[in-house]
């Protein structure tokens, strides 16, 4: 199914489109080069703040990861998760539908833009924040929530900009993310808030690795898709109940100094 159908298939029925036979996967490592392999591949949602799997799904290794993170986002969807306001991915992600999955689940999308053969936006920087008359960009400043509005002032270089006080400069630029919701993401791309934000993605770096050197993931031997989906989903049961146990005594330990 392509990704654009997924937006209005159900889970149920995003779940039943997921191969899950053996086929060969092709990845980039971290030097940049192509990384091969036969099987399967996991996808997870991850909680940044906690690092506990919010959304597991199994596959056949060639699956395209972009087709994966509808039916994650669904899924988180139809949990209670009210503390959740973001939605974090990399370049790979960064398509269309992702953005409109996660505005209807009332959160904001930080992914990272993955320029294809588009031009330099005109009246705009590389952040899509609007510029000046000499090409300086706006300051992102706010978001209204209820107007889903973002709010641009000033840049800092009207302080000795000889054109400041002739007039034709406009001090507050206000533009709704709903006209462009890869492009105008909450807080603004290039923003300090934004990058925060985004560096909180490597979580699911780490819980991939735990999973792999010390939950076994790295050891499926099964040849049938049935049965390395079992495998594959007890691992990240144990993940998280291992990580609950440990957080539980953690905090046992911390009221324990207090009192």
């Amino acid at each position: 199914m392509k990704i654009e159908a997924q937006l209005d298939a159900s889970l149920d029925e995003l779940r039943i489109e997921i191969p899950r036979e053996p086929e060969w996967g092709i990845k980039k490592n971290s030097e940049g080069k192509n990384v091969f392999w036969y099987g399967y591949k996991g996808h997870l949602a991850v909680g940044t703040s906690n690092q506990y799997i919010l959304q597991s799904l199994f596959s056949s290794g060639n699956l395209n990861d972009g087709k994966a993170a509808i039916p994650l986002l669904k899924g988180i969807h139809e949990l209670p998760f009210p503390s959740l306001r973001y939605q974090t991915m990399d370049a790979g992600y960064d398509y269309e539908p992702m953005y409109e999955q996660v505005h209807r689940m009332g959160q904001q999308s930080v992914i990272a833009y993955n320029k294809r053969n588009e031009g330099e936006p005109i009246g705009y920087d590389k952040h899509f924040a609007p510029t000046c008359f000499r090409e300086h960009s706006y300051r992102y400043d706010s978001f209204d929530v209820k107007y889903e509005t973002l709010k641009y002032t000033k840049p800092k270089e009207c302080i000795d900009c000889p054109l400041a006080n002739e007039g034709i400069c406009q001090k507050v630029y206000k533009v709704k993310i709903t006209n462009d919701l890869r492009k105008y993401t909450a807080p603004a791309r290039g923003s300090k808030a934004w990058k925060t934000i985004y560096k909180r993605r490597t979580a699911v770096e780490r819980v991939n690795a735990y999973l792999k050197e010390f939950f076994q993931l790295n050891n499926v031997r099964y040849r049938t898709g049935e049965r390395a989906k079992i495998h594959f989903d007890m691992v990240t049961l144990v993940y998280n109940a291992s990580k609950l146990a440990a957080d539980r005594i953690n905090a046992q330990l911390n009221q324990q100094k207090v009192s």
